[in-house]
């Protein structure tokens, strides 16, 4: 029981920091997408 315990551990925690990183990939490319298109707006106003 204890190894099957462990191995349930090990999956549990392998998966939450899977997501943890596939979570700030994907907040930072959203914040760089988000930055460039108000970036592109501000320069089509001062146009």
């Amino acid at each position: 029981m204890d190894e099957q315990l462990r191995i349930i551990l090990i999956i549990i925690v392998s998966v939450a920091i899977f997501g943890l990183l596939v979570f700030v990939f994907v907040k930072n490319y959203i914040r760089n997408k988000l930055n460039q298109l108000i970036k592109e707006e501000k320069d089509k106003k001062l146009k």
